[in-house]
């Protein structure tokens, strides 16, 4: 019998992660069996775990906080989209033995907006809350869906600035304080905000929601976020979390690695399910 494919996802912590049960359920619906484990690695050895990984016969790595700049540095080979995430959440072993870095955290959001909830992001107004590294992660796929415009507000305005600076040649993107929101109104919100892990929430004004709005939290949890209620309240048109990122950039990992694609839909509503369960 052949031997399985070997995978795993780096972290720190790692505990909680939902990649494990999410590649074996892609993996089913081939009619596949993968190894597939969570490994807590300490904050200074993810190259050598890496490596280690690699060279006894490991097939493809997720990295999630706080090493995806560390598989940046790691990987032999960038795409563009990790070039301009500085970021990479995927690696791969190619054939010639080099490790190829991917980021699919933006292809993760705009698949599960687009094709999951039926949101638009052409043509529309578009706000994200918070510059870190989750807000690099996802500008590029984003902006490729040619929004009209897009503002990045942030409290260290400098950071968002920075960020509208850099990703400016993809499209008509702005970056400072929350004061920039003004009397604005966006048809789309989204919160990459660290904030949003805390349950807190930067003061918006509530002005700046349409009755067609629709309100993104990049994180999740069994209850609506702090962010996903004050978007309830002030009657947006739709509102979602970041599970169905979670599971689209999973998805984008599993065809980077083995070349096929596999159905999502089942698996958010089965992750979903075992998350309000526990």
């Amino acid at each position: 019998m052949a031997e399985e494919d070997k995978y795993a996802v780096f972290g720190n912590p790692i505990k909680q992660s939902k990649s494990p049960a999410i590649h074996v359920a892609f993996a089913v619906q081939f009619g596949e069996a993968i190894q597939y484990r969570a490994v807590r690695v300490d904050e200074d050895k993810f190259k050598q775990a890496a490596q280690r990984f690699f060279e006894g016969g490991g097939s493809g790595l997720n990295v999630t906080l706080p090493f995806k700049q560390d598989a940046f540095n790691f990987a032999d080979r960038l795409s563009e989209r990790a070039r301009r995430a500085g970021a990479v959440n995927t690696l791969k072993r190619a054939e010639d033995g080099k490790i190829e870095g991917d980021n699919t955290d933006g292809i993760g959001l705009v698949r599960d907006m687009v094709a999951n909830l039926g949101w638009v992001v052409q043509g529309q107004r578009v706000l994200i809350i918070g510059a870190g590294g989750a807000v690099r992660g996802v500008l590029e796929p984003l902006l490729r869906e040619r929004p009209r415009e897009l503002l990045i507000v942030n409290r260290t305005a400098e950071k968002a600035a920075q960020l509208a600076e850099e990703f400016g040649d993809l499209g008509s993107v702005e970056g400072g304080a929350y004061d920039l929101i003004g009397e604005r109104q966006f048809d789309l919100v989204i919160n990459a905000s660290s904030a949003g892990l805390s349950g807190e929430l930067p003061d918006l004004p509530s002005t700046l929601l349409t009755e067609r709005s629709c309100c993104y939290d990049m994180v999740y949890g069994s209850q609506p976020t702090a962010f996903m209620r004050w978007a309830a309240h002030h009657a947006a048109w739709a509102v979602a979390d970041g599970l169905g990122m979670l599971v689209e950039q999973a998805a984008q990992s599993f065809y980077i690695w083995r070349g096929q694609r596999p159905e999502t839909r089942p698996v958010i509503n089965q992750t979903r399910e075992a998350m309000e369960a526990a």
